[in-house]
């Protein structure tokens, strides 16, 4: 089994993340609520704080991996 699928707050945080980089709303959570959906909107934060610093989906892989 990979390791993304075992660690699900990782997973939520990774994909709020990439949604906000490329601009998507926070209204698009694909969680109801708990702990899931407050990694993912914090991903998703930080994911628009890096847009607006001007990275992209390549420099934010390096972001990313040392998560």
């Amino acid at each position: 089994m990979k390791r993304s699928k075992r660690d699900m707050k990782q997973r939520a945080f990774e994909r709020g993340y990439q949604m906000g980089l490329s601009g998507r709303s926070s209204e698009l959570c694909p969680h109801s609520g708990g702990e899931q959906r407050i990694n993912w909107m914090q991903g998703w934060r930080e994911g628009r704080t890096d847009q607006w610093d001007g990275l992209n989906g390549a420099t934010s892989c390096h972001k990313l991996s040392g998560f």
